[in-house]
């Protein structure tokens, strides 16, 4: 057990750790990447090592201390996310925060507060939190994660130690899919291909699925002409009915444009992500080139920042599809 069971993110758990045996924990970390690469793994390892039991800067995973954060009931760890039904952090949730890192620890140790995802607190709730940010109470960690800043208030990112965790490598993701879920090795390198190095995502791929998704996904991209606003219309609109949905096209679609970027800059397939579909891409590259990939990336990273603050979804996908029919 311990940070030594995490994969990846080396650089990121050493500056953890280094701080853990010099007494020198930042007060509040942003934890910012990809979903499901480690980042709410590595916040429970980090509340596990400052209350284990038995382990000085790391953490055993089986003393009262460790057992109780993993089960969310530990009386000093506190986990802040959208309630029931709803899909925002309130300003309510973020004042009662608040009022739980100014009580004395059960344990003696720190009061730590993992928000996640973090992009979910309003514009109230972010304002609220600031000043906790800008005058922490004693012996309290606050963690915020989130798969990209855009949607977090400037001065909420500058009061924490900010900790990139960049995308797994493939290697990386087959290796867990094949050693923890028994996958074989054909299916564990085409669902980590697609995964762009996210284990998350990976573990929640279904291939027979995702096959036929990407096969309209395609076909949705490439039959988009220069101009053609009302094909972009329609197709926003289908792609709007399901919020997980959407963000799963989006996510896809940075990886299209990646690889038709790549394609069109280097030529080499054994850099892409969608491999088996190198015909297709090949077209795209020699239609659009590297420059109208290049800014559709871009525009997948405003979309899905768009709908995870939960702006209307057929406006936010008609505007990245816009954007890609006048790219073309």
């Amino acid at each position: 057990m311990g940070f030594a069971e995490i994969i990846g993110h080396d650089r990121q758990l050493s500056t953890l750790r280094s701080a853990l045996a010099s007494n020198r924990l930042h007060h509040a970390y942003f934890f910012a990447g990809p979903e499901g690469v480690g980042k709410r793994t590595t916040a429970i390892a980090l509340a596990k090592a400052v209350h284990c039991m038995q382990l000085d800067d790391d953490f055993c995973g089986e003393c009262v201390n460790c057992a109780r954060i993993s089960d969310g009931n530990h009386p000093d760890v506190r986990f802040v996310e959208p309630l029931a039904g709803k899909k925002e952090i309130s300003i309510q949730q973020i004042r009662e925060l608040e009022r739980e890192l100014n009580y004395r620890s059960f344990s003696g140790g720190r009061k730590i507060a993992v928000i996640d995802p973090a992009t979910s607190m309003n514009l109230a709730s972010q304002n609220a939190l600031l000043k906790t940010l800008e005058e922490p109470p004693q012996d309290s960690l606050i963690i915020l994660i989130a798969a990209n800043a855009g949607a977090l208030l400037p001065t909420v990112r500058s009061r924490c130690l900010r900790l990139p965790f960049a995308p797994l490598t493939r290697r990386e993701v087959a290796g867990f899919l094949q050693a923890k879920l028994a996958m074989n090795a054909g299916d564990a390198e085409f669902l980590a291909a697609l995964s762009m190095g996210s284990i998350g995502a990976a573990v929640n791929l279904d291939k027979d699925e995702l096959i036929e998704k990407r096969r309209n996904w395609v076909d949705v991209l490439s039959s988009l002409k220069a101009g053609d606003h009302h094909a972009a219309m329609l197709a926003a609109e289908a792609l709007s009915a399901n919020r997980d949905d959407a963000l799963k096209f989006l996510n896809w679609s940075e990886s299209w444009y990646r690889d038709v970027l790549v394609h069109a800059v280097t030529d080499n397939a054994g850099a892409l992500v969608n491999l088996d579909l190198l015909e297709q891409i090949r077209q795209q590259s020699v239609s659009n080139g590297a420059e109208t990939a290049l800014n559709a990336i871009s525009r997948v990273a405003d979309a899905t920042a768009g709908i995870q603050r939960n702006l209307n979804r057929r406006m936010v996908l008609e505007k990245f599809l816009f954007g890609v029919v006048r790219g073309q």
